[in-house]
């Protein structure tokens, strides 16, 4: 029998912290990754004129060079007291430069370069140990710049590593004064900034993406409130018609003298399609209706009664204009009830982004159909405008979708708002012929 041996939260830990250096520091250390060009949507460049918006998002890139430039130029000054000065030129002037400018390319490489190449560059140059001034300026340009393009937790694995090494050549060096101790406060600092940063643009980040996602949610939550909005109008237009129907085809055999037995069976027939189709109707709405909903009593408005809700909107405070153009008529009830909707919920859009400003409301009967215009000025007074959610415009749409229509909406040159809407309505023949067909 195998004895399960359980491991100690100590021996995780460690595991876990070894497993994370290989993985920050030594997996893909010779990942080619240029670094690219800052976003011009950023809160400083974002200010600038366009002709220097275009060289600014290159900056990073500018400090990284000006730095490697500067420490190039010192270190050829601090080999000028050496004999063999070519050589001498090149390890303290190009090796830290050249780590440096890994960084825009190769980050993780250069971390090692620049740890490989301090005892080289310490013991080639003749000041300060183990970093003279411009190895301490281009191994902390390393730290900040490798610290930036990964993750925080690489961060504290460089800068452990940077004193161990520190320390380690402190013991070697021939003079009193040691470079370790600066470069572990400054360091310290300099990454302790760059991982709060990197903290927080991450959370910034995240609650972007959460922003989207609650926002296409609650897009998507309001499209489907209004078809549900749309399906329990239609089913009380629908059901009334059904339910008339079902009636007449039940009584019409007693309005004839002796009516033959095919004229009694098919108006039986048309009586159990309606009640069938009614109960099949009543079954699918079912699906959608919420379990708070309940049926109104008064019938489904029409524009009929579109002066008693501009009356109601008056008292309220809203100035309202009517205009009725072409021949009134009868329309089918679905597109009565729409048109309906449609007023009433720009008229509520007025009154709550627009205080105190005027609406007009325009009715054309045309030959093909109907037109509706709501049209608001700007807002006045000292009432502030009050945010909705959304929900106006995304029904208005679906209402003038769901019968083939056209809309338009927009802000006027006022500073007000217009909404237009054409509903399409088939002649009566049309009709009467589409209803025979089906």
């Amino acid at each position: 029998m195998t004895e399960t041996k359980t491991r100690s939260p100590e021996f995780r830990l460690a595991a876990g912290a070894i497993d994370g250096l290989r993985q920050d520091l030594f997996h893909d250390v010779f990942d080619y990754r240029p670094l690219g060009p800052l976003g011009t949507g950023g809160p400083v460049i974002k200010r600038l004129p366009k002709a220097i918006r275009t060289r600014a998002v290159w900056t990073p890139h500018a400090v990284v060079g000006a730095v490697a430039l500067i420490s190039l130029l010192a270190g050829v000054f601090e080999a000028n007291t050496y004999s063999v000065f070519g050589i001498f030129t090149l390890i303290t002037g190009v090796v830290p430069s050249a780590a440096l400018l890994m960084t825009l390319v190769r980050p993780v490489l250069a971390f090692w370069v620049s740890i490989a190449s301090t005892p080289v560059v310490a013991a080639a140059g003749n000041g300060d140990w183990p970093w003279g001034p411009n190895a301490f300026a281009c191994h902390l340009g390393v730290l900040i710049v490798v610290a930036a393009r990964t993750r925080p937790r690489t961060a504290a694995w460089m800068w452990a590593i940077t004193l161990f090494v520190g320390t380690f050549l402190g013991n070697f060096g021939h003079i009193n004064a040691s470079t370790t101790a600066p470069m572990a406060v400054a360091s310290a600092f300099a990454l302790l900034l760059v991982t709060v940063v990197q903290v927080r643009r991450e959370a910034e980040r995240e609650v972007t993406v959460q922003r989207t996602v609650t926002a296409v949610e609650r897009d998507r939550r309001t499209l489907l409130e209004e078809r549900t909005t749309i399906a329990r109008e239609l089913h009380d237009v629908v059901a009334h018609h059904m339910s008339v129907v079902a009636i007449q085809a039940e009584a019409a055999p007693y309005r004839v003298e002796n009516p033959p037995p095919e004229l009694e069976q098919a108006f039986v027939t048309i009586r159990e399609n309606a009640v069938a189709a009614l109960t099949e109707l009543r079954r699918v709405l079912g699906v959608v209706r919420a379990e708070d909903y309940e049926a109104p009593d008064a019938p489904q408005p029409t524009l009929a009664e579109i002066g008693r809700l501009l009356d109601n909107v008056r008292e309220t405070g809203l100035e309202t204009e009517k205009t009725v153009t072409g021949a009134v008529r009868a329309l089918p009830q679905g597109v009565e009830l729409s048109a309906y909707r449609i007023v009433q919920e720009a008229l509520s859009n007025t009154l709550r982004h627009a205080p105190g400003a005027t609406a007009k409301v325009e009715i054309g009967y045309v030959l093909g159909g109907l037109g509706v215009r709501v049209v608001n000025g700007p807002a006045r007074g000292l009432v502030k405008p009050s945010p909705g959610a959304g929900h106006g415009i995304t029904g208005m749409r679906e209402r003038v979708a769901m019968l083939n229509g056209e809309m338009t909406a927009g802000a006027t040159g006022d500073g007000g708002y217009e909404v237009a809407v054409f509903l399409p309505v088939p002649a009566e023949r049309e009709r009467t012929e589409a209803g025979e067909g089906a």
